[in-house]
Order: C-alpha cells, then sequence, then structure tokens
C-alpha cells in the first residue's frame, strides 16, 4: 500500500496543478476578450468574472496539494484531508469519481492505516 499511498499524493499534487493552470487560462481568455470586445462595460464584466472564477479555482486547488505533500510524507493529517477530498470528488463525474474512489480504496485499507501510525511511533 505504500505505492499506492504515493501515487495518490501525486495524483492529488497533478490534479491540484492542472487546476491551477485552468484558473490562470480562464482569468487571461476572460479578460483577453473584454480587451478584445473594447466595451468598456463587457470588459468590467468579464474582468470581475474572471476574477472570480479563477480566484475560486486557485483557493479550491491548494487543499489538494498541501495534502499530496503531506501524503508522500506520510503525515496522518494529510490522510485526514484527502479523505475529505476524496469524498467531495465522488461529485466530480467522471475522472473526480475515480480518484475518489481510489482514495477511498487507499486511505481505508487498514495496511495504510497501519501505515501511518507506524510513522507517528517513529517521530
Amino acid at each position: 500500500m505504500d505505492k499506492h499511498v504515493t501515487a495518490l499524493g501525486i495524483l492529488y499534487i497533478v490534479f491540484s496543478a492542472l487546476r491551477i493552470i485552468a484558473a490562470i487560462t480562464v482569468y487571461i481568455v476572460l479578460i483577453g476578450v473584454g480587451i478584445i470586445s473594447e466595451d468598456p462595460e463587457a470588459m468590467q464584466i468579464l474582468a470581475t468574472v474572471g476574477t472570480i472564477v479563477s480566484f475560486v479555482l486557485f483557493f479550491c486547488s491548494i487543499p489538494g496539494i498541501i495534502g499530496g505533500i503531506g501524503l508522500l510524507n506520510r503525515q496522518g493529517w494529510a490522510r485526514i484531508l484527502i479523505i475529505i477530498l476524496g469524498f467531495l470528488n465522488l461529485l466530480k463525474i467522471p475522472i473526480g469519481t475515480a480518484l475518489g474512489i481510489y482514495t477511498i480504496w487507499v486511505l481505508f485499507n487498514n495496511e495504510t492505516e497501519k501505515l501511518f501510525s507506524v510513522e507517528k511511533i517513529k517521530k
């Protein structure tokens, strides 16, 4: 299960990084469309919408990166954070659902629970 925990940590970091890239892309596209339109009202609306959407995407991806790094370091708090994110991912059909199922399978496994409890004793 050690390899699965490592893979899960990497998956959460990668998917969160992709979400940050999506946030930057949305911001650039919406600002660009506003500038191309040359309409001051459209520029203002698109800039506001682009900022809000990008802000939400960016800050929703931060827990995945933090949790993924924590899983790679075998931190107990990261296991709990990723379990919560895994259940939330079940609603994101289809890729999020697959990631959520994999998360639940890996982190609720008895071997994984032992892995995290052994790491606490070592420290």
